[in-house]
């Protein structure tokens, strides 16, 4: 008879290797899902996780893995300071979107002047504008004890619909024959054009940088960073300190919002160009997976982007050489976040063989 036996305090050793040994069972469940598909399970894996760093192209797709990473760090960094605490935001997607659409409306309202200040215009705006979306939960659930996963949840989709709405309607391009999507960003209002745009590097990466160190030191070297903490692991000592959960509500959702809603103006004004239809890239849920995977530490979490940017970049030249699915890159993807889970259980309890008593 097998039963789970609750652990007297965590396990350190468990912690730290679960989630090498979720990559590990994520290579080897894929392997098989991939073998499943016809395909060789072994050129898969190395496609994935070789190509982009050792092979052929390698010097191209190797900055490609920081443009990737960039969105990926920035909402899971905000997303890991929510989790800390308690607090779950699962709309990152849709903050992400607003974020962008906020930040694309200002630069495309100074169409089509070229001034410096554009583009720090448009970071203020697509910072303002995810903080304003993830507002929405955090005071409904201040307010009046609404459900901050399900109101990020479904705002998602009304985000969604608000960029379908846009791209087919008041930032629709006036010259682009009756397609959806804007006018292309100018070089003012380009994140590329201010570091490089032969490869594509653009300040998202810097602000995923900065936004690791800030966090490092906030949850490590402030009060703020101890409340956080201390309401996540013991909420009813953290009310005998005096903690305001109100006010760590609205902080924590505010900051994930408005970190998301920079990565989405980032994207925008880098690698994407312009609002179109189906911009999201569901950048919002997979940085679930990378906060969790990098285990809401900021410095794993950067580990963690790079792993799942690499995954990213590696997928897409498996479906290109090798003819795979883009559902089953996706499948993998997600297999990470099953397979931490799962060995997740075994940091707090551990698993014994006990005899069946006879009655």
């Amino acid at each position: 008879m097998i039963v789970l036996e609750k652990r007297p305090q965590p396990s350190r050793g468990w912690s730290m290797s679960t989630p090498v040994l979720a990559v590990l069972a994520t290579m080897v469940a894929g392997g098989l899902l991939f073998g499943l598909l016809g395909k060789n399970p072994f050129l898969a894996i190395e496609t994935i996780f070789w190509e982009p760093l050792f092979g052929e192209f390698a010097s191209y797709y190797r900055p490609q893995l920081l443009v990737k990473a960039a969105p990926l760090v920035l909402i899971a960094i905000g997303l890991s300071l929510g989790f800390k605490a308690g607090i779950w935001n699962i709309g990152a997607e849709g903050q992400y979107i607003i974020g962008a659409i906020c930040g694309a409306g200002v630069g495309l309202a100074f169409y089509p002047l070229e001034a410096w200040y554009i583009f720090p215009l448009m970071v203020i705006g697509g910072a303002l504008g995810g903080w304003a979306w993830a507002m929405i939960p955090a005071l409904l659930k201040v307010r009046f004890g609404t459900n901050e996963i399900l109101v990020s949840l479904m705002l998602v989709y009304v985000a969604e619909k608000l960029l379908a709405s846009m791209a087919l309607g008041l930032l629709k391009n006036p010259q682009g024959f009756g397609f959806p999507g804007s006018r292309n960003l100018n070089d003012y209002a380009s994140a590329t054009s201010w570091i490089s745009q032969d490869v594509g590097l653009h300040w998202g990466m810097a602000a995923a940088l900065i936004a690791v160190i800030f966090a490092y030191i906030l949850l490590n070297r402030h009060m703020l960073g101890f409340q956080i903490r201390l309401t996540g692991e013991a909420p009813r000592a953290a009310r005998f300190a005096g903690v305001n959960p109100s006010r760590l509500i609205l902080f924590c959702l505010g900051a994930s919002g408005m970190l998301a809603g920079l990565a989405g103006l980032f994207e925008v004004a880098g690698p994407s160009g312009q609002i179109t239809i189906d911009f999201n890239a569901n950048y919002g849920f997979t940085a679930i997976i990378v906060a969790f995977l990098g285990r809401l530490h900021p410095i794993g979490i950067l580990l963690a982007g790079l792993l799942m940017a690499l995954t990213y970049i590696g997928g897409d030249i498996a479906q290109g050489n090798l003819g795979l699915p883009a559902a089953a890159v996706q499948v993998f993807q997600g297999m990470l976040l099953f397979f931490l889970l799962a060995f997740d259980l075994l940091t707090n309890y551990r698993i014994r063989l006990k005899t069946r008593e006879v009655a």
